[in-house]
């Protein structure tokens, strides 16, 4: 108990956070923490005892321990930052980025100018959503050098930010300087986003067969995303093995565990389905995770469990990904205004396609047709082919008065309804049939 307390006034402090603890049911006292009371600098932030009992909390215990005993080892310093990254994605939990953050700085104060202290820094800032300050960091390490992780910062940098040619450009350096699981996944993403669903399953291929199992996480990722690139392709079962190999590198891994639910959705499979999307769900509460499993459930025809879900999103989703958030209300035509507000803001560090397509998405639901065409046309712009995307446009174009249109994004969405959660293809059925009266036999409503 003691060092659970210990942990939370340390996180508490590093992000800033004023808090208070009930004295009794009838009177509050917040208590004032003397700053003595505490290891304020990052050395001894980081090396707080974090437990837990998986493969990273070991290592990163490991760490921990070598650098106690060997302090003028840099390395170790830097070694420990990525791990905290790594736990960060491995949890969903963004506190060990702060921790990652720390670990930074601490080993600035030991070697002052250290340009991989600023890589740290600028992963940190990615995965922070801070795709400017990210790029800016990348941008002044390769003026310096010509490192392969360099430039893999600011092709990830620039891509959130929708400037695809020049990630292009920073990613086919990186692969040049070292093909490698992560070079041939950035690759395998660039190609997707860009409508070459075939280029990236090869490349995704690639990805794999160059991963170790020394690092399970990008192993378990890299398969994720190959999995979604099956499914989309048409090849369920490869998709599902995919999966089940993701699972095996990282057990328990959130993202795996939404795609093989999206999966056994799409093989009809809703039983297990709603399993492995609980497991996501539980492991790293995210909202497209909840709201995934709230659409499952309610096609079971567990209501009350839906609700549930939704309301842990309805408390949890702007804080943890608004842009997903906002998608959700504007489908469920709820809070339009903060839809609209979410989706904007979102916009302001993130310009990329998909948050273009939630501010579309969020500006019809409020009635703002004519800004809604305009980022739905930002958002096709780059050829990417997406059952959701496709979806919102049909809708949109509906909407607009343009029939033709929307029948051509209807057929396109039909065409990849795997992708799709179950109300998302009954709606798409709906819209159809709408459009199509004379030829709708072929159109399922489930």
């Amino acid at each position: 108990m003691r060092k659970f307390l210990y942990l939370f006034l340390i996180a508490a402090l590093i992000a800033g956070v004023a808090f208070g603890f009930s004295q009794s049911k009838k009177k509050a006292a917040v208590v004032t923490i003397p700053t003595h009371a505490l290891p304020l600098d990052p050395l001894s932030i980081v090396l707080t005892p974090m437990g837990g009992t998986g493969p990273v909390d070991k290592q990163i215990a490991e760490t921990q321990t070598k650098i106690r005993k060997s302090p003028q080892l840099p390395q170790l310093l830097e070694q420990l930052g990525w791990l905290f990254v790594n736990k960060a994605r491995v949890s969903s939990d963004p506190g060990y980025y702060k921790l990652a953050e720390q670990s930074a700085d601490a080993l600035e104060l030991k070697t002052p100018g250290n340009p991989d202290v600023e890589l740290l820094r600028g992963h940190i800032y990615h995965a922070l959503h801070r795709f400017q300050e990210a790029e800016s960091v990348a941008q002044k390490l390769i003026k310096k050098r010509e490192f392969v992780f360099d430039y893999a910062l600011l092709g990830d940098a620039l891509m959130e930010q929708g400037k695809l040619d020049q990630a292009v450009e920073a990613y086919q350096k990186m692969v040049d300087l070292k093909p490698c699981l992560q070079t041939y996944s950035r690759v395998a993403y660039m190609r997707w986003l860009k409508g070459d669903l075939p280029g990236a399953v090869k490349a995704m291929q690639l990805a794999v067969s160059g991963g170790t199992l020394k690092e399970p996480e990008p192993l378990a990722w890299a398969y994720t995303r190959l999995a979604s690139y099956e499914l989309q392709s048409g090849h369920p079962d490869l998709a599902l093995r995919a999966s089940k190999i993701a699972l095996q590198f990282v057990p328990e891994y959130a993202a795996a565990l939404l795609q093989q639910g999206r999966i056994l959705i799409a093989q009809g499979n809703k039983p297990e389905a709603v399993t492995a999307l609980q497991a996501a769900a539980k492991k790293s509460p995210l909202p497209e995770n909840l709201w995934t499993l709230a659409d499952a459930l309610r096609t079971e025809g567990r209501v009350a469990e839906a609700e549930a879900v939704e309301k842990k999103l309805r408390q949890t989703g702007q804080a943890n990904d608004p842009r997903t958030y906002a998608l959700f209300l504007a489908s469920r035509g709820e809070r339009l205004d903060l839809a609209l507000h979410l989706a904007k803001e979102e916009l302001k560090a993130r310009q990329d396609i998909f948050t273009r397509d939630a501010l579309a998405w969020a500006e019809l639901a409020n009635g703002h047709l004519a800004e809604a065409q305009s980022n739905l046309q930002l958002a096709l712009a780059e050829g990417t082919k997406d059952g959701r995307l496709f979806y919102h446009a049909g809708v949109i174009e509906a909407a607009a008065d343009r029939p033709d249109e929307a029948r051509k994004f209807f057929q396109e969405a039909k065409a990849l309804e795997q992708m799709l959660m179950p109300s998302e293809r009954a709606a798409l059925a709906r819209k159809l049939a709408t459009l199509s009266p004379v030829n709708t036999s072929h159109v399922s409503s489930n």
